[in-house]
């Protein structure tokens, strides 16, 4: 009431609300294994979600055109966010979001951030952009582009002027609303996202990092190229070279855009599928470098392994949680250094039997 929602809309919002058991469940379920790049890329980029993202660009152009005409945001990206994060509007979320979002602020465990969304969900209902009943995520999601209910609120746009910024059912506003995020987030419509590369004999893995940034001219001189050996575009840019699947997968030289990315989603595959997916949208293939056969996929359980044997070794990894996030990685790049290891951060089966030596 204090922010001034209607007590009509808390009582109508709020009525018989009960807490939900399925939504505490997945909340803490955490997977067993850790899924690997390949597995990633393959179930985000499949041929289907291709041909299907390729039909609703030429769909939709002269809205998308507008769009970027607006908030300069490519529509090739606005539409590989969509695929997904909905797949299209397909799948938006079957649970009540006021439930939910009641459920976990409920629950101690992340109350004051959920406490927060719940009361910008009541705020976005208060205002008339989207009903009491409306469905989402377990953890409040909504719309076609699963905005949490603060995102919603500070971002989202009435684009085809109804005064409803409408996630659900207006294209206008849900394209819209997404290029706005990024645009406010740092996204710059000239240039791209990032692309894969080929890293010459002898690189030091140990300048692979986000935290790394060099000018494209610099990583030309170090001789790095494009994976098919042309030269690096002569833009006045900088990049950071990424091997999100340690020094024998994969490499990407990623700009700005890429870490904008990062701000909607902190997942380094997420953003990779995003830039990867327009790409293949506009008319791009698959990548270039060749999956191995015999990839190893490690259990969480590994992972809290590796992570308890560098605590060993004098490294910080950070919790023992099962999670190889920056401070994991950051420690694996150190402990391989000492042992003379190519220091890509990388948490392989290979670094948990050198761990166990």
């Amino acid at each position: 009431r204090a922010r001034g929602i209607r007590p009509v809309i808390l009582e109508s919002a709020l009525a018989g609300v009960r807490p939900i058991k399925r939504v505490i469940e997945l909340d803490r379920r955490q997977p067993e294994f850790t899924l690997v790049f390949w597995d990633y890329l393959s179930n985000s980029v499949n041929d289907q979600r291709v041909w299907r993202g390729r039909k609703l660009l030429a769909e939709h152009r002269p809205l998308l055109k507008r769009v970027a005409r607006k908030y300069g945001v490519q529509p090739r990206f606005l539409v590989a966010f969509w695929g997904l994060e909905s797949n299209y509007g397909d799948f938006t979320g079957k649970f009540s979001v006021i439930g939910a979002l009641v459920t976990l602020a409920f629950d101690p465990r992340r109350a004051k951030f959920f406490r927060e969304q719940l009361l910008a969900a009541l705020s976005l209902i208060n205002d008339g952009h989207m009903s009491v009943g409306v469905k989402g995520s377990w953890a409040g999601a909504m719309g076609n582009h699963q905005f949490i209910p603060t995102t919603y609120r500070d971002f989202a746009v009435d684009f085809d002027g109804d005064g409803r910024r409408d996630l659900w059912n207006s294209l206008p506003d849900i394209f819209a609303s997404a290029a706005n995020y990024l645009s406010r987030s740092g996204w710059d419509d000239r240039y791209t996202w990032g692309r894969e590369i080929r890293l010459p004999p002898g690189f030091n893995p140990e300048v692979s990092a986000l935290d790394i940034r060099k000018p494209l001219s610099e990583w030309q001189q170090l001789g790095v190229r494009r994976f098919d050996g042309r030269d690096l575009p002569t833009v006045d840019l900088n990049g950071s070279v990424i091997l999100p699947a340690g020094f024998n997968g994969p490499a990407f030289l990623v700009y700005k855009n890429y870490r904008t990315v990062l701000v909607w989603n902190r997942s380094i595959f997420f953003a990779i599928a995003v830039g990867h997916l327009a790409d293949r949208i506009n008319g791009g293939g698959p990548l270039l470098a060749v999956r191995p056969d015999n990839e190893v996929t490690l259990s969480r359980a590994d992972v809290a392994n590796i992570q308890r044997r560098l605590m060993k070794r004098g490294f910080d990894p950070g919790a023992a949680d099962g999670t190889a996030g920056p401070m994991t990685r950051k420690a694996i790049k150190a402990f391989q250094k000492s042992v003379h290891l190519p220091a890509d951060g990388f948490p392989s089966s290979e670094l948990l039997e050198r761990l166990r030596d």
